[in-house]
């Protein structure tokens, strides 16, 4: 008996070759168009702090481009005749103590939103979004009634607690979304190893959280660094003055000390800048980790 032929196997297809025509965009662009804006936009950025230091590190009635003969005279003058030794020092004590007093009080608040289910806890969570919405404006004439009463006007605690108050609703958000990332079987099983809630927390929730705590705490350090309005609303005593309203002192309706004002202007930026320096990888991983869940 004769078999038919068998039929050729099917030969596997070679795999086509991507065309070049549907490479992205991006990979057939040329360096220089992208280099280029990039120039020139870090160019448009840095203009203004050099002009800064220009101003502030060149002879007074100089015109120079340059600031050469270099001169720390302004800084000298800011320093000790503006009094902004004085104001540095109250800067830095009403920002640390709201820096530590919102992520306490955050810490806690953000905790019981995370782990705790209670009937009002939607529209307390509705109620510190709307909170945002609130300017700071608003809510000097009530603040300032309540200081008043309670004797603390023309006290730095006053504007810290101000202060403190304005930055708790979004960090005890943030500080929420930060706690709903660690899993809750991690306190479980320290409380099945003998840890109560608290001892579990600061076992094993706090050291997770440090990113977050870190992105939050600089956050409200940099705010109360630069607040304006419960300065000088609450402050009337020279002595206790901030930097922001140390530097709204320096101008006038009749002249401006320009070399004065950008040399505060750079007492006044050196250190968020540092700050930022030395945090800046804890605080994008904080701000990511935060936006994950909430």
């Amino acid at each position: 008996m004769i078999s038919a032929p068998e039929a050729p196997a099917p030969v596997a297809d070679e795999p086509r070759q991507r065309p070049r025509s549907s490479r992205r965009a991006w990979d057939e662009v040329p360096r220089r168009q992208i280099y280029l804006p990039l120039s020139i936009y870090l160019l448009f950025t840095l203009i203004p702090f050099y002009w800064i230091l220009l101003f502030a590190l060149r002879p007074a009635g100089s015109t120079s481009l340059v600031p050469w003969p270099m001169t720390f005279e302004h800084f000298d003058k800011v320093w000790t005749e503006r009094s902004f030794g004085t104001y540095f020092q109250n800067s830095v004590l009403i920002a640390v103590a709201t820096l530590v007093m919102t992520t306490v009080v955050a810490l806690a608040g953000g905790y019981a939103l995370a782990r705790f289910d209670f009937r009002i806890k939607r529209g307390f969570m509705l109620a510190l979004l709307c909170s945002q919405f609130v300017p700071g404006a608003l809510l000097l004439v009530p603040l300032f009634q309540i200081f008043a009463k309670l004797q603390m006007i023309n006290s730095l605690g006053s504007v810290i607690i101000a202060e403190t108050v304005f930055q708790l609703p979004l960090s005890m958000i943030l500080i929420s979304g930060f706690i709903r990332n660690v899993p809750y079987t991690l306190e479980e099983a320290a409380w099945v190893d003998g840890c109560n809630r608290f001892s579990s927390f600061r076992i094993v929730v706090l050291p997770l959280l440090r990113p977050g705590l870190i992105a939050v705490g600089s956050f409200a350090f940099v705010h109360a660094w630069n607040h304006f309005l419960f300065a000088l609303m609450f402050l009337s005593d020279q002595s206790k003055q901030t930097i922001p309203v140390g530097l709204n002192t320096l101008m006038s309706s009749d002249s401006v000390d320009l070399g004065a004002l950008a040399a505060g202007g750079i007492i006044a930026a050196v250190p968020v800048v540092i700050v930022f320096a030395f945090i800046q990888k804890w605080l994008i991983t904080g701000f990511s980790a935060g936006a994950v869940k909430g």
